[in-house]
């Protein structure tokens, strides 16, 4: 079995086939929607064509189902998948532009009412994926839908937003990106934050210990 908090560059049905049933108690992932926005010309990040051209397949969603309690699945409009009262909805406090979403959905497991987060998508600065989600967004989630001790996973970890939070709120992680680049470019994303996390930290200590002298 694959070890916690750890990320992996590999594809995911892979790395969820060396877990057991309902090991995990949270999934958060946001897969292809299968709209072609890659080929978006407002885009112009996206320098690889077609990544998102297909939604994945239902065998991805049979083991994504076995292996997690329950899910949080981005684009759950887009599948097909069962009648659920709590979608959560991104508002992404976007200008109205026809070529861009003012808000996204994520299809949710867990029987709650549906809830709304608003924050602005134009906080995330320097992207390093074209799907890219704010830290944030990911750290309501866990806060809303987690409990401390759960185990999160993710299958398309693109930029590292979704390890970067469970990192930050202490929750055991497991992330999965198949594309070389991305996960390279994640991996030093997530090593950045934690050495700025220690940085702080120590710095926080030296400030107290010359308040205590």
């Amino acid at each position: 079995m694959l070890e916690l908090n750890k990320i992996y560059n590999m594809d995911c049905m892979d790395g969820m086939a060396q877990f057991p049933d309902k090991y995990f108690e949270l999934a958060i992932v946001d897969p292809p929607y299968g709209i072609g926005i890659s080929n978006n010309p407002v885009r112009q990040m996206h320098k690889k064509k077609g990544w998102d051209s297909a939604i994945p397949t239902n065998e991805y969603f049979d083991e994504l189902f076995r292996v997690s309690k329950n899910q949080i699945i981005w684009g759950g409009n887009y599948y097909d998948l069962r009648a659920t009262q709590n979608y959560i909805v991104w508002d992404k406090k976007q200008p109205e532009n026809f070529s861009l979403a003012m808000c996204e959905f994520a299809w949710c497991s867990i029987q709650s009412p549906a809830k709304i987060f608003r924050y602005s998508v134009l906080t995330e600065q320097n992207k390093i994926h074209p799907t890219q989600k704010p830290v944030a967004l990911y750290k309501w989630l866990l806060q809303n839908y987690a409990k401390q001790g759960d185990k999160i996973l993710d299958t398309h970890l693109g930029s590292g937003s979704s390890a970067i939070a469970a990192y930050d709120l202490g929750f055991d992680f497991i992330g999965f990106e198949i594309d070389k680049e991305y996960f390279e470019a994640a991996q030093k994303r997530i090593d950045d934050h934690k050495a700025q996390i220690s940085f702080d930290t120590m710095k926080e200590e030296r400030e107290q210990i010359k308040l205590e002298v």
